[in-house]
């Protein structure tokens, strides 16, 4: 395939952008190369600057559940722009979003809407803390919950380690209120929790991670982080921001059928535009202002177009569960394809899925955690994700995000990436 109009783009957009995006997995540093320019997209496709069509594993990482430019949502956002885009002032459809996200998710009684997910991430941090008059949290190696200066935190190889930050621009002082965590290592939890009695308002965690590929919670994992909790009076948080509304209509809560004290939401909950969201229940969320003394506001927070693609996406989710059963039978078709595919012992591999969510990582030992994630080939990864795109598949251009599947993806088009990947291993 050719990219010479991708190529271009880029270089006039890195005179203007830092690093030519605005987003840094984008730039493709982790693969090499210059990064696609994309023009239009429509159900599982993919339609870039040089008009190469492409088979799509990243779903915008994770909103497009049932494909690009999905007829309800588009429908829902041009009526709704043609009364105005923004009034910075409460509407009805904000209600009606919000009743139906908490008849959707259990054990939630509020809900509130901001503009991303690292906004609800942070916003959820704030309100834990609020909550408890405790000034720590526990997050897990590996899990990314946004750039706020709180999560950018890396840690010595100690279990009860202060934090230190792995950005600059995030203050010393920041960091040494996170604790790093390892993830499916609960007695590292233990350890560190002993060490901070007290001290902590929450730990917050992917309860399936997707930024280091996906990981899969072990058995009692997160049944033990629960305990722990409840014990301890500390607020347990689950980021759902890939998870809500695309592992069940109520998230990996009811998937996994753990309740979490907060829960924060992004992608699918805005149908694609910029929307995060965090929800509790009414003892917690009633710490809010105006409510209580929490501080948390936004002009756009509860956008009327964002609002009406949220609405359009959750409506036909609720309304047709069955497009989960769709979307983890396509998922589990792949995995056998890749499976079969993989298994002729030229490069060791693990596959990793729950639901919709899978990712293939080139190594010989089970990933279960950041470590063992990043103990995979990543020459092998670039040159395996290199090799799907000539043959016009898209894949996350990192070896530590997990693949979205979308529901607008046809068994041929399942059929075709299977093929793909065994064109590509002979090749490798």
């Amino acid at each position: 395939m050719i990219y010479k109009r991708s190529s271009a783009l880029f270089a006039q957009a890195s005179e203007v952008i830092p690093g030519g995006v605005n987003s840094p997995v984008r730039a493709f540093k982790a693969v090499g190369g210059d990064p696609i320019f994309i023009k239009k997209a429509k159900g599982a496709y993919l339609y870039d600057e040089d008009g190469n069509e492409l088979i799509d594993y990243i779903a915008s990482w994770g909103p497009m559940i049932l494909g690009h430019a999905y007829g309800p949502v588009i429908n829902a956002v041009i009526e709704k722009a043609k009364k105005g885009t923004s009034f910075g002032m409460p509407t009805e459809i904000e209600t009606e979003i919000a009743q139906l996200a908490v008849s959707m998710v259990p054990n939630i009684d509020k809900i509130r809407f901001v503009n991303s997910g690292t906004e609800a991430c942070m916003s959820a941090i704030r309100l834990a803390r609020g909550y408890t008059g405790r000034e720590k949290i526990i997050k897990f190696a590996g899990c990314y919950h946004g750039h706020s200066d709180s999560f950018l935190i890396q840690a010595g190889s100690g279990a009860v380690t202060f934090g230190s930050p792995n950005s600059p621009g995030v203050t010393s002082g920041t960091a040494k209120d996170t604790l790093l965590a390892n993830y499916n290592d609960l007695e590292n939890v233990r350890q560190i929790v002993a060490a901070n009695k007290g001290e902590i308002a929450a730990i917050i965690i992917e309860p399936v991670a997707g930024n280091m590929g996906c990981i899969i919670p072990e058995e009692g994992f997160l049944e033990g982080i629960r305990s722990i909790c409840d014990e301890e009076g500390i607020l347990f948080i689950f980021d759902e921001v890939m998870t809500g509304f695309r592992l069940a209509k109520g998230g990996a809560q009811e998937l996994l059928k753990i309740n979490a004290d907060i829960v924060t939401f992004g992608k699918v909950i805005g149908g694609g535009l910029p929307v995060g969201a965090f929800a509790a229940r009414n003892e917690i969320m009633n710490h809010l202002a105006p409510l209580g003394p929490v501080y948390q506001a936004g002009t756009l927070s509860g956008n009327p177009l964002a609002m009406a693609a949220g609405l359009a996406m959750l409506t036909t989710l609720n309304e047709t569960p069955e497009i989960f059963t769709s979307l983890n039978e396509k998922t589990a078709y792949l995995h056998n394809g890749l499976e079969n595919t993989l298994s002729n012992g030229i490069l060791p591999y693990q596959i990793n899925r729950l639901g919709s969510m899978i990712s293939v990582h080139f190594t010989d030992e089970a990933v279960i955690d950041f470590k063992t994630s990043a103990k995979g080939n990543n020459d092998t990864f670039k040159k395996f994700f290199h090799g799907m795109l000539s043959q016009g598949i898209y894949l996350p251009p990192s070896a530590f995000e997990s693949w979205f599947l979308n529901d607008a993806l046809s068994y041929a088009d399942l059929d075709k990436t299977i093929d793909a990947v065994s064109k590509v291993i002979k090749e490798l």
